[in-house]
């Protein structure tokens, strides 16, 4: 913060995620620094969400919106880089963006590796933080695009029979119509039928999008 005062995921269901206002949650023990990011946060439009703690953090069931996390280093108990740890291991993944009044550049480094969106040594400006907010909020809102994608992907694969998923495997693989009829014993006619249906219901444009498609379903863990 400046000089100044500024006193005045269960996974959720993607496919019925509401549409809320982005968010803020900040963790800091100290309740004048949390009142002031509050302020500071509301005034630009943002909805901010106070915790005393880590554990009061978890215990609150955070919007379904994109979402970024102020966090201090120094908390009691558990130290905000530890924190930041913890949470890789959970449904939550908020960017994080640090605040500090007593840290240090190897300390930075830590946090950085990690993936946070930027380390802030107080005191530090307004907008400093607000553009580093921004752009956390803006990193969580592409991982949930992504993640929405994903999730229509495996909607779309999930409704494939059996047979079509055989054939959509040996078509990305580079194999021929008169190849895949003959490695599955059927007729090369039945096999122009499954793959236009594969091409249908993947919501494929070409054969080099079918491929993308199937590379990503492999990734995913669902071929």
């Amino acid at each position: 913060m400046s000089d100044r005062s500024m006193s005045d995921r269960p996974p959720s269901d993607r496919s019925a995620m509401a549409v809320e206002s982005p968010f803020v949650a900040i963790i800091d023990d100290d309740p004048s620094i949390r009142e002031s990011l509050v302020s500071l946060l509301r005034s630009v439009g943002l909805t901010a969400l106070p915790f005393a703690s880590a554990q009061e953090f978890l215990q609150q069931r955070l919007p379904d919106a994109p979402g970024c996390l102020v966090l201090d280093v120094r908390l009691p108990g558990q130290s905000g880089l530890e924190f930041q740890r913890e949470l890789s291991g959970t449904d939550i993944r908020l960017p994080v963006v640090f605040i500090t009044g007593h840290g240090d550049i190897p300390m930075s480094v830590t946090a950085m590796k990690a993936g946070a969106v930027e380390f802030l040594a107080k005191p530090f400006r307004d907008q400093d933080l607000i553009d580093a907010v921004h752009t956390g909020i803006e990193r969580d809102r592409d991982r949930r695009r992504a993640l929405d994608a994903l999730c229509d992907l495996r909607e779309r694969f999930r409704s494939l029979t059996p047979r079509e998923r055989e054939v959509m495997q040996l078509v990305a693989a580079g194999q021929l119509n008169k190849q895949i009829a003959a490695e599955l014993q059927l007729s090369e006619i039945t096999v122009k039928v499954h793959r236009a249906s594969v091409m249908r219901k993947m919501q494929a444009r070409s054969l080099p999008d079918l491929v993308r498609i199937a590379d990503k379903v492999t990734l995913a863990g669902d071929a």
